[in-house]
């Protein structure tokens, strides 16, 4: 994508992320819009930049006394700066503080200010949970549109239709108000052409869905696809890409995650509800001035909704500000923590008071265990473990080698067919399954049941031996015909789940990975727990059974081994340990089961981090070439800051403003014929002593107004950055005195510094870039870029990847 160059009367659009971006196919090519640019690189693709004056002789005069609109702001795939931001808003709460004293209403002001974080806070969480019980209600009706229709009412979906019945407890899915396509067309539901013209039915409902998906989000709002976590966690460490959380893909995100989850395709809305928690935050952040003008405070912001997005995404308000910390933020500090935790809470209390369910639960499969778990059964918790481990890995692996394949190949160009073919395949394997035909949710919270005297499903048709219960606790018994024919059709349902989630993330609909990875885990997880509790009912007698597991005891519970699949399999993808055991802990309202949770998320850890370091979101950045510096990774190489910096050996001279010796003239030609971010300022060419440093931005902002506003200002005009005005002759035009946007406290280091401690630099100040000097003198220039390219080689990886591909 060709970014275009800075033209007159192009800086007055603001700052924020609402602008939509013009993408053909969400395909980015970013690299012209290049934050830290090469400084060997010529000039391509960016307009001239050409100043046009007004001649005359005037007075020196200080400009840039009042800060112009569009100084300190930045481009579009730019890195902010995050020591600037920060210093600013200290100032501005200085001056807030130091006027409170000064009248009443200053100190209305003052109090107001300090008051409007936590009333953004409560309107994030207002909104998110109003558009996740939206999304959830939606979600729910079009997906059972697919089967059938409710007489009573089409805006009813299949549960809700029959809650009026007169039906028995037994028959509540077959109540006369529900019909199915063949009982509403044919006037019958038996027999196989009823049973074809539901399957055609189910299947022509499900590409009608994902083509809806697919095209309004190529038509309106390319950036609404995936899941959007990837690109979050790169905008909270300083990126900046427009559009990305604006109100064109909050409202396509929020229309195409409902018709992506309905259509049947193996993904989850979990994921796109934090993409859409942070859309509401940033277009929130424009209500108030200090979070609209502060890139690095909106950041925080952002971080605190991403928590309220986990929120309703699990109905877990501490899973959420704890998956915030552990996944996202880059900047995570304690007033954040507070905020986020207020925004998780009003966002969970919003959604249970749509109550979407009509369960009085946040999720759909909530469940409640009561029997304990023996020491013994952590060898089956521990082997999920690994298996969640080994499975993450796979995915990884195979869903980046699918995601290269479509941005290498064809494949990419052809969005919409791509998306039709996923579905089609999906829809024709599912529906003869009747695992793989209901939702995800429904069949994640069928695996976590625990199995009642009342329940009819296929999972729970045991042998009956009544004479030998205790209450409502039902001891192990026999598997029934029923649990045999489920357990294989799980299996089938596993095989298909575990490759038909590799080519459907990364689609161009939304598609959230939590839920996919979590059915995986649940399934294996069921499968091996109906296996132990067979062998314990047939082997009680066993030394590993006796003691512990008596016969006509209850002492398995298979749904807690699908809850500890679950949670060892989303942990294998996502690297996750403590929010995940937090949130599922939460689901389930177990705080006896944390032990056997935390055995599982670690194990899987280890397991799948032997096979390769990266999670799915950051292999996703990688796969991306996003300028994200991971915090979590060590650098332990012996290099030097200059073995990294730029200009290198054979390279032309480093690029600088002299602070009072150049003209417009000459400030102007590096402009045009340079690409670079910003440059530094010395004292003269030849001393090479470092006075500060300039952004390009401001520069051409600054020249821009002054030629229109500043009488005399010509192309021969001087630019100076000192105090003072240097001495000329009576007769030289008016000088500019830019003083005002010189960064005078550049960060710099010398060119024997260490490069891990450069690289923790960068990371804990959130550097755009840092000078580096030799007793003083200038000698080159460390950018971001240049950091994540050297990490790359020295990973025995393509460096120019960086330059999002």
């Amino acid at each position: 994508m060709d970014q275009k160059g800075y033209r007159r009367g192009s800086f007055q659009s603001s700052t924020s992320d609402e602008d939509m971006l013009e993408i053909a196919g969400a395909s980015l090519d970013f690299s012209m819009a290049d934050d830290d640019p090469p400084l060997d690189r010529e000039m391509g693709g960016f307009s001239s930049y050409n100043g046009g004056g007004m001649n005359g002789s005037s007075t020196m005069m200080d400009f840039l006394e009042e800060p112009l609109p569009g100084v300190g702001t930045y481009e579009d795939f730019n890195t902010i700066d995050w020591v600037r931001e920060k210093s600013r808003d200290r100032d501005r709460h200085r001056e807030i503080t130091s006027r409170s004293k000064e009248s009443t209403w200053a100190l209305i002001h003052s109090v107001s200010d300090a008051f409007s974080g936590w009333l953004l806070m409560l309107l994030i969480g207002l909104l998110a949970g109003s558009l996740a019980g939206l999304i959830d209600i939606s979600a729910h009706w079009m997906t059972d549109l697919k089967e059938g229709v409710c007489l009573a009412g089409f805006w009813f979906n299949h549960e809700h239709c029959c809650w009026k019945s007169n039906t028995t407890f037994t028959d509540r899915d077959k109540c006369p108000e529900w019909k199915s396509w063949s009982q509403l067309i044919l006037g019958y539901g038996e027999g196989a052409f009823a049973y074809i013209l539901n399957y055609f039915m189910y299947v022509s409902w499900a590409l009608l869905f994902s083509l809806l998906a697919v095209l309004l989000v190529k038509g309106f709002a390319p950036y609404a696809c995936g899941s959007g976590i990837p690109e979050i966690k790169t905008i909270l460490s300083g990126f900046i890409i427009r559009g990305y959380l604006g109100k064109w893909t909050l409202i396509i995100k929020t229309i195409t995650l409902v018709l992506a989850v309905s259509s049947g395709l193996s993904l989850g809305k979990e994921g796109p509800l934090v993409h859409v928690a942070c859309c509401c935050g940033n277009i929130l952040c424009h209500l108030f001035t200090k979070y609209r003008k502060n890139e690095a405070k909106r950041r925080e912001v952002l971080s605190a909704a991403a928590a309220a997005g986990v929120s309703v995404a699990f109905g877990a308000p501490i899973g959420g500000v704890l998956f915030s910390l552990e996944e996202v933020s880059y900047y995570f500090p304690l007033k954040t923590l507070w905020r986020s935790f207020f925004a998780a809470l009003v966002a969970a209390f919003t959604l249970r008071s749509i109550n979407p369910f009509g369960n009085s639960r946040l999720v759909l499969f909530y469940v409640e265990f009561h029997m304990p778990w023996h020491l013994l059964e952590l060898v089956p918790f521990i082997l999920l473990g690994i298996f969640g481990g080994l499975w993450g890995a796979f995915f990884i692996r195979s869903n980046i080698a699918w995601c290269r394949r479509r941005k290498t190949t064809k494949l990419g160009k052809y969005p919409v067919l791509e998306v039709l073919v996923v579905t089609a395949i999906t829809a024709v394997l599912a529906f003869p399954n009747e695992y793989t035909r209901m939702s995800t949710s429904e069949l994640i919270s069928e695996l976590f049941n625990d199995c009642g005297i009342l329940d009819s499903s296929k999972l729970c048709e045991y042998v009956n031996d009544f004479n030998s219960t205790k209450g409502d606790d039902l001891p192990d018994r026999a598997a029934g015909p029923g649990v045999y024919t489920a357990m294989w059709q799980l299996a089938l349902a596993l095989i298909m789940k575990v490759f038909i989630t590799i080519f459907t993330f990364g689609m161009k609909v939304p598609s959230g990975l939590f839920i996919p990875s979590m059915a995986v885990g649940a399934i294996a997880g069921r499968l091996l727990g109906v296996a132990v509790e067979q062998l314990a009912f047939y082997h009680h007698d066993w030394a590993i059974f006796s003691g512990w597991c008596s016969q006509g005891a209850d002492c398995i519970t298979p749904g807690l081994y699908a809850m500890v699949g679950a949670a060892a399999c989303l942990g294998g993808v996502t690297r996750m340990t403590v929010s995940l055991v937090v949130i599922m802990f939460e689901l389930t309202g177990g705080l006896e089961y944390i032990v056997p949770l935390m055995a599982a998320a670690m194990t899987s850890k280890w397991v799948a981090d032997a096979i390769g370091r990266e999670g799915i979101y950051d292999a996703h950045i990688r796969l991306n070439g996003y300028p994200f510096l991971e915090a979590k990774e060590e650098f332990s190489h012996k290099t030097l800051a200059m073995d990294v910096m730029r200009p290198r050996r054979s390279d032309p001279p480093l690029t600088v403003i002299t602070q009072d010796s150049m003209t417009v003239e000459d400030v102007e030609t590096i402009i045009n014929e340079t690409t670079y971010s910003g440059y530094p300022v010395v004292v003269s060419r030849e001393s090479q002593r470092l006075v500060g440093f300039v952004l390009r931005r401001d520069l051409i902002i600054s020249i821009e107004n002054a030629r229109k506003k500043q009488d005399g200002i010509v192309s021969t005009s001087i630019i100076y950055f000192t105090d003072h005005s240097p001495p000329l002759p009576p007769s030289s035009p008016s000088m500019l005195k830019l003083r005002s946007i010189l960064d005078l406290s550049p960060f710099t280091v010398t060119d024997q510094t260490p490069m891990e401690i450069v690289v923790d630099i960068f990371r804990k100040l959130g550097l755009r870039q840092c000078l580096v000097t030799h007793n003083g003198k200038l000698l080159g220039i460390i950018t971001k870029k240049d950091v994540l390219k050297h990490i790359a080689q020295l990973a025995n990886q393509d460096p120019d990847s960086i330059l999002f591909n």
